[in-house]
């Protein structure tokens, strides 16, 4: 697996912290992502990796902190903000529209993108269509550009999910349990065409993922996330043999080894 990556840092994150009540869900958080780059945040439930996510892409507000995509402050701004400046998303339940054809669902998030507003009595299906098509041919997608998308198999659905998260070109990428509810073959393929996707664009790669094949598998670096503070951060094998992952993210002894088979 190559991992030649950029050096400078995409995205930059400083002392992220939040509560809720009395309940510290992250802690100080630090650490930076470069371009091309594909790194895994991973921990325990309750762990603080869906708050330190929905910080970052601003669905949270932090109490303190910073986090800068290249350069730029994101802390404060709303989520609509934060994707206009490059920042894609897709989620654990996928977000498409089923009774639309493959290639409409793409044409939706080139409307977004462009910022055009389209009257829900006219159809949308000549839209950007070469575009679109030229998005369904980078996720594999092309010859199921005319079906609905709800009679795709999921694995498909998460590929057009992903052609709809890049139609705006983002420089840093977000995904929420990428392979939660694919097949093992679906998630391998799945997680090769982001990895192809992200070198070839330079788009940085953020994912949270309970798949222990999938985090080692194609992961550049792994953040484990414990109480809402870091564990560990590093390569995968040297977070595979670290003894505070083995004794916190798995609660086994730290002499027990982490197979890359193994599911949080």
């Amino acid at each position: 697996m190559s991992t030649e990556v950029s050096s400078q840092p995409l995205l930059s994150v400083r002392g992220l912290s939040k509560a809720f009540g009395g309940v510290l869900a992250v802690q100080g958080v630090d650490f930076d992502l470069a371009a091309g780059e594909m790194l895994a945040l991973i921990g325990p439930n309750g762990a603080g990796k869906s708050t330190t996510f929905n910080l970052i892409n601003g669905q949270l507000r932090a109490d303190a902190g910073s986090v800068r995509l290249q350069g730029q402050e994101l802390c404060g701004l709303a989520p609509r903000h934060i994707w206009r400046l490059g920042v894609g998303r897709t989620f654990q339940i996928a977000e498409t529209f089923g009774s639309l054809t493959v290639a409409e669902n793409v044409q939706m998030a080139l409307l977004s993108r462009d910022r055009r507003l389209w009257s829900p009595w006219r159809r949308a299906t000549h839209y950007q269509r070469a575009e679109a098509l030229a998005l369904l041919q980078r996720v594999g997608l092309a010859d199921q550009a005319e079906r609905p998308c709800a009679a795709l198999a999921y694995g498909d659905v998460k590929r057009v999910e992903l052609a709809m998260a890049v139609a705006h070109n983002p420089c840093l990428l977000l995904m929420d349990e990428p392979t939660a509810g694919t097949a093992p073959g679906e998630r391998h393929a799945l997680m090769a065409l982001t990895r192809g996707l992200a070198r070839e664009a330079g788009m940085g790669v953020l994912f949270t993922e309970h798949s222990m094949d999938v985090v080692f598998g194609y992961a550049d670096r792994v953040l484990v996330l414990a109480r809402g503070q870091t564990v560990a951060d590093g390569a995968p094998e040297s977070v595979r043999a670290d003894a505070r992952v083995q004794a916190l993210y798995l609660g086994r002894q730290a002499a027990e080894p982490l197979k890359a088979e193994d599911a949080a």
